[in-house]
């Protein structure tokens, strides 16, 4: 076995690169007939997820294979080679195992346990095994990865270690709230028909929205989904919608999820401004801001001459609740007349901040000024949740929770008031400091084992056609001995014909079966590939004998492998 994987992924590398290396379906194929097409490789398989990028081949030069690999991922990712590179690992032979092992049960990705990636795998498999990149040992790898993860699963709590990224997603937009009572009654619109996508439309459902509308390109699609939705008996209300109404559509919802294979954005800062513009579709103030049910009033500040009394209140009321729309004259997208509906009286345009304020009198530049200093130390007292998180306190008219890689939604729209955006970058940094169950011990002792076995079960493997080719010789040797005794003893009958011969092919049996046996065993162990080729020297067996009946073992265990299970 000469497995070798190249990859970056989350751990590596920062999502903005993970963000430019990511590959369509069309790159995939490609990559995979190129990688084929390279000296080194023989087989190959590309897994390819949200947050990771993994090229697997069987390569007869490792460094070659290396550089090789590296080359082909640069040239499909759009991502040149010299910038790349820091970020890419490699792992070799049995390393390689336990890396797509520890993958598929959940232990490297961004949420601990989380059970997405073996639907990933299984798609990765079937690709190869549709293409013809998958082998012997890609077919082996995989499907063993799929039983693997199945294994954890099914045997510890991983589950609880951590949670799918849609449920972690919709955890970080409910913030304090449980994600069933943040859900309840709210109607949801969902980007894609994907896998992502209908996982995410299920989850809604199954917490409580009260609506889901489902947009995709392909509309059939988007309509089986939503049929499944309403046939699951959640009692959601589903439709399918073009994507061209999705702009139209974000008015009328108050959480988006979206999960699409685009490469451009799907979401720009300026559809959702607009939504937002356009009036509440269901906004429920946050009970820790002033004017909400159950708190008490401020009482009116003093207005400064040549201001509006109402906008000084407004300006008072924020400043209290530590709500801001800017950061001391920092440029920021806003939308029109967002200013005064987040208490601050002076609107800073997206550009430079302090031209903005170019023309505004004395009194309202002070006011701003001690506006953005109250802002600033009242987010200070807060607890941070990422660089993009928004203050707890704030009311969120739309809840957008974007899963793509590249990104579907523009990251500007956290800048726009009443939005809150949680995406794959966010999730990681709300991630890191998950805590660890004691399941994840329990699922590295699982990896450790099963890496083991596939390694002595591959070892015995590139053994057995060398001990196919050993027995093919001996019954040679014995059909050939029982011809000349036929020659030399004519007058033999049928019966005493077939006594001679099983007892010439028992002592051949006999003779071979201890050396066989525990030559299996001895190459099932590390270091243990030497044995086929001192068998082959010791016996003269042809070379290309035992290269045919491996041909021959690869495609029988291809066929029955079949699709990936």
């Amino acid at each position: 076995m000469s497995l070798l994987v190249v990859g970056l992924s989350h751990r590596s590398a920062p999502v903005s690169v993970l963000e430019r290396a990511s590959l369509s379906a069309d790159a995939k194929v490609k990559l995979l007939h190129d990688t084929l097409a390279a000296e080194p490789a023989t087989e190959a398989a590309v897994l390819a997820t949200c947050n990771r990028i993994e090229l697997y081949a069987d390569v007869d030069k490792f460094h070659a294979g290396v550089a090789e690999l590296s080359t082909l991922l640069a040239q499909h990712s759009g991502v040149a080679l010299e910038e790349l590179t820091p970020y890419l690992y490699v792992h070799y032979e049995d390393r390689a195992v336990h890396h797509l092992f520890s993958v598929a049960c959940g232990l490297d990705s961004m949420v601990v346990g989380e059970g997405q990636i073996l639907g990933q795998i299984k798609d990765t498999l079937a690709l190869g095994q549709e293409l013809h990149t998958a082998g012997r040992l890609i077919n082996d790898l995989f499907q063993q990865a799929l039983r693997v993860g199945k294994r954890a699963h099914s045997e510890t709590g991983i589950d609880r270690a951590g949670q799918s990224l849609v449920t972690f997603g919709l955890e970080q937009l409910a913030v304090h709230l449980s994600v069933d009572v943040w859900a309840k009654g709210k109607r949801a619109l969902v980007i894609g028909a994907g896998s992502m996508s209908s996982l995410a439309a299920a989850t809604l459902a199954r917490v409580g929205i009260s609506e889901v509308v489902v947009a995709n390109r392909t509309a059939e699609r988007a309509e089986r989904l939503a049929e499944i939705l309403v046939a699951s008996g959640t009692g959601v209300v589903a439709r399918a919608v073009p994507m061209a109404s999705v702009v139209d559509e974000l008015t009328r919802v108050d959480v988006v999820v979206s999960c699409t294979g685009a490469t451009g954005l799907v979401l720009t800062a300026e559809d959702v401004a607009a939504a937002v513009a356009a009036g509440p579709a269901g906004l429920v103030p946050s009970p820790a801001l002033p004017g909400s049910p159950g708190s008490v009033p401020a009482p009116a500040p003093h207005a400064p001459a040549g201001l509006d009394a109402d906008v000084v209140a407004r300006l008072a009321a924020a400043s209290a609740a530590g709500v801001r729309i800017a950061d001391g004259g920092v440029a920021r997208t806003i939308v029109p007349g967002a200013g005064e509906r987040d208490g601050c009286p002076v609107e800073v345009l997206a550009g430079d901040g302090r031209a903005a304020l170019t023309g505004v009198d004395a009194n309202s530049l002070e006011l701003h000024g001690t506006w953005a200093d109250q802002g600033e130390a009242a987010a200070q007292r807060q607890p941070r949740r990422g660089a993009r998180s928004q203050v707890d306190v704030a009311p969120v008219r739309l809840a957008l929770l974007d899963l793509a890689m590249p990104r579907d939604i523009d990251a500007a729209v956290h800048r726009i008031p009443g939005v809150r955006l949680v995406d794959i970058e966010s999730l990681a940094e709300a991630s890191a400091d998950a805590p660890m169950a004691a399941d994840v011990d329990a699922v590295r002792g699982i990896v450790a084992e099963e890496v083991a076995a596939f390694g002595a079960a591959q070892r015995a493997a590139h053994i057995t056609p060398t001990v196919v080719a050993l027995r093919a010789m001996a019954a040679e040797v014995v059909a050939m001995e029982v011809a000349r005794l036929d020659g030399r003893l004519p007058d033999l009958d049928e019966r005493q014909r077939a006594e001679v011969t099983q007892t010439v092919r028992r002592v051949v049996d006999k003779l071979l079966h201890a050396p066989t046996v525990r030559v299996k065993q001895l190459a099932s162990e590390p270091g243990g590939a030497g044995y086929a080729e001192a068998l082959r020297e010791l016996f003269d067996l042809d070379p290309q004998t035992v290269a045919s009946v491996s041909r021959a073992d690869a495609a029988d265990k291809n066929d029955d492998s079949g699709r990936a299970s």
